[in-house]
């Protein structure tokens, strides 16, 4: 995965880690904030041939929650 992310110009800023729930009533196990330079590379990446086989593997095996917001 970090190939196929660094080749849509994306990066790593926090993966795993030892999250603490502090509002909300959400307990996630893990974490993982990738950075895109803008929107559309994220979608680029996401729905790229490069990373279908990556997902899928993902996807069979994890229960994830993805989101994308715009920030600083």
């Amino acid at each position: 995965t970090p190939g196929s992310i660094a080749e849509f110009g994306g990066e790593f800023i926090v993966r795993g880690g030892d999250p603490e729930g502090l509002e909300g009533g959400w307990s996630p196990s893990r974490i993982v904030v990738i950075r895109f330079p803008d929107r559309e590379s994220l979608n680029k990446w996401y729905h790229s041939e490069t990373y279908a086989p990556l997902k899928a593997l993902r996807q069979k095996n994890a229960n994830a929650r993805i989101i994308s917001v715009d920030g600083a």
